[in-house]
């Protein structure tokens, strides 16, 4: 009878461990499966390459790399002496101009007084012929010497336009000036952190040349691919879950947002080495999360629909 009780708890005993075996089978399968991603990726960072827009020595560079600047912060200085140089040139010229244009100005004055003079006088001979005090020859002598004086007042008018042209032509190199005395000024297109540097201080630089490249940290892209099985279940604007390895702690998570839905299918990305995987068709997707200094452009993610 002894023999039969403890037979019976042997086999109670194997039960029990084979159900909580098996619980435990279940439930770390159920677990696996919640934490398997449902795409990867990339990090990617809006990158721009700065470049200069003329040419010349650089006279300073105020940042380096890592610095955090602002959007229309002066970054580089370019040498601008030759360019002031020829700006006071030109106002040398258009002043010179000026003074041509205020005599012109001065003997259309002196015209116009001789004429109101002479006008006085044909309204006496006028008079004086009423009462045939005066002859017609003096009259038409007058009337003659006005007309002469308005032409010569009409040909400085046409000096005067010349030199109208002369001083829009000035101030038309002067704008030129301007514009590249502005370009030696290099401010930064946006607000990101500089990452690479390309020139030094004391360089000689050239137009189209690339002086440094920065990013837009704040908001990283994580670029993953999705099978067309996957389509149906997201769309543009719709949240999900972004997470990154966190070492001993596994994971951790952020709010992202998808931005981009490529329309065209395309070969599962070189990376993936096995054959299988190298011939099945996939879609991009691009999904926004803002960045708290943990992400980095390059790094690996996983995305969670």
């Amino acid at each position: 009878m002894k023999k039969d009780k403890y037979k019976k708890t042997n086999d109670n005993n194997m039960k029990t461990r084979l159900l909580i075996f098996v619980a435990a089978i279940m439930i770390f399968g159920c677990k696996s499966k919640t934490d398997q991603a449902d795409a990867y990726g990339n990090f990617e960072a809006t990158e721009v390459i700065v470049s200069a827009e003329t040419s010349g020595r650089i006279l300073w560079f105020a940042a380096t790399e890592g610095t955090e600047i602002t959007k229309d912060s002066e970054i580089v200085l370019i040498d601008t002496t030759i360019f002031h140089l020829q700006k006071a040139e030109i106002n040398a010229g258009m002043r010179s101009v000026s003074t041509r244009l205020g005599s012109v100005n001065a003997q259309n004055d002196i015209l116009n007084q001789q004429i109101a003079n002479l006008n006085i006088n044909i309204a006496r001979i006028e008079n004086m012929l009423k009462d045939d005090a005066a002859t017609k020859k003096q009259y038409d002598d007058l009337t003659g010497q006005v007309a002469v004086l308005e032409k010569q007042i009409a040909a400085n008018n046409t000096q005067k336009a010349s030199i109208a042209a002369e001083i829009s032509v000035y101030e038309s190199k002067k704008a030129t000036l301007n514009e590249q005395l502005t370009r030696c000024s290099i401010k930064s297109p946006l607000s990101g952190t500089i990452i690479e540097k390309y020139s030094e201080p004391g360089e000689i630089t050239a137009a189209g040349k690339p002086l440094f490249k920065m990013a837009d940290l704040s908001l990283m892209r994580l670029k993953v691919y999705v099978s067309g099985g996957q389509l149906g279940s997201i769309k543009t604007g719709q949240q999900c879950t972004v997470r990154i390895d966190d070492g001993k702690n596994g994971y951790r998570t952020f709010s992202g947002t998808i931005s981009y839905i490529s329309g065209k299918a395309e070969f599962t990305p070189k990376i993936i080495q096995t054959k299988e995987e190298r011939v099945t068709l996939v879609y991009a997707v691009l999904i926004d999360v803002k960045n708290d200094g943990a992400m980095k452009s390059g790094m690996p993610g996983e995305a969670i629909f």
